[in-house]
């Protein structure tokens, strides 16, 4: 196992402080879904709850996509049952109008606009086929000016026109840190999947302190039925990579090093729950081919990269749904879960966390 040259404690000490790894106090600053692309027609509102939050997305007359806290400052009512007039939100009671930044531009039955007339506007981006919210208030503009970087890519992907295909979401009844440990989790391949694979890794860290590489690469043994059969197809070797993007997303890359077939990529995105659950939304993702036999070979990787998931998925299930998470029982051969939670927990506590969740300890 490849460990980069900060090897961490594999053994967190017991008064450890963990402001952000599983902590349901906490929102790290970073991109969470809101709602598919599709569910917001040109004018149209809706009403979203989200990481705790209750937002207002519109689509203006230019087809941007907006997003603000969804009561109005004036009486509380909910701007989603409003309209969209232009590229401004009116609120159905008393029809004052915000723009995208939340600052109020029009209020009918007088001309002076009181300084405190604004709501939270929030950075919005449309990718992948959703909406996604940045949980930090914009205060200036563009409207991206409070997020520091867009939605997380695939490296091999760039500057690639690209379809995503959306399975259906589904909930896990734990902290979304720790579903998304399985993706590093070396060992599982052995014990839960039945792949004895000896897995090598290595690790990166993006400059943006946000966003972190797990590759992992092994040789495919052949001591059972299923190895054989993934070695005869696939060939001597075999790689992954998982990318984590804000603690809430990760970006998997299968297929890699191997013969006959090209990388294929899937999303998933983690969105925490008021209930203490997770809703993940898996999402597929294939370069766009031209052509009718580059449409059915986009579609065909497409495919083939839900039935890899699905072959995994139910075995998987059945560990997340019930889970206690202890990290003072941890071994050596589990570093690439601490360097993880190193990871998470550096990343910053947006505004939306609880107050009290900086001096949140392990349980």
């Amino acid at each position: 196992m490849t460990l980069s040259p900060s090897r961490p404690s594999l053994v967190p000490d017991d008064d450890m402080t963990v402001p952000v790894f599983n902590n349901w106090n906490v929102v790290a600053a970073g991109w969470y879904l809101a709602c598919a692309s599709h569910e917001l027609k040109l004018r149209q509102t809706k009403s979203v709850r989200l990481c705790g939050q209750q937002l207002v997305i519109f689509r203006g007359a230019d087809g941007q996509v907006r997003s603000l806290h969804a009561y109005c400052p004036h009486m509380g009512t909910d701007l989603s049952i409003g309209r969209v007039d232009g590229n401004q939100i009116r609120c159905f009671f008393h029809h004052w109008a915000f723009d995208g930044e939340g600052t109020c531009r029009d209020i009918p039955c007088q001309s002076a606009i009181p300084t405190r007339a604004h709501t939270q506007g929030y950075a919005t981006e449309e990718k992948y086929g959703f909406v996604w919210v940045y949980p930090e208030a914009i205060r200036a503009t563009p409207r991206q000016a409070n997020a520091p970087e867009p939605v997380v890519e695939f490296d091999e992907l760039r500057g690639h026109d690209i379809v995503a295909l959306p399975d259906r979401p589904l909930e896990r009844a734990c902290h979304h840190h720790i579903c998304m440990m399985n993706g590093i989790d070396a060992q599982h391949l052995q014990t839960v999947h039945k792949l004895n694979i000896e897995m090598q890794l290595e690790m990166q860290e993006h400059d943006s302190g946000t966003v972190m590489d797990f590759t992992l690469r092994g040789e495919f043994p052949q001591t059972n039925r299923r190895e054989r059969l993934m070695r005869s197809v696939l060939g001597d070797r075999y790689a992954y990579t998982m990318r984590y993007a804000h603690g809430c997303l990760g970006l998997l890359t299968i297929m890699k090093e191997v013969k006959r077939i090209p990388n294929l990529h899937m999303i998933y995105a983690y969105t925490p729950l008021d209930n203490q659950r997770t809703r993940i939304q898996p999402i597929y993702i294939a370069r766009k081919r031209k052509g009718l036999l580059g449409h059915l070979i986009t579609y065909g990787l497409l495919y083939l990269t839900r039935a890899c998931y699905y072959f995994l998925r139910h075995e998987d299930g059945m560990i997340y749904d019930n889970i206690e998470f202890n990290p003072r029982t941890l071994l050596p051969i589990d570093a690439p879960i601490v360097h993880y939670m190193n990871y998470v927990n550096r990343l910053t506590p947006s505004g939306w966390s609880k107050p009290s969740s900086r001096t949140d300890q392990i349980d």
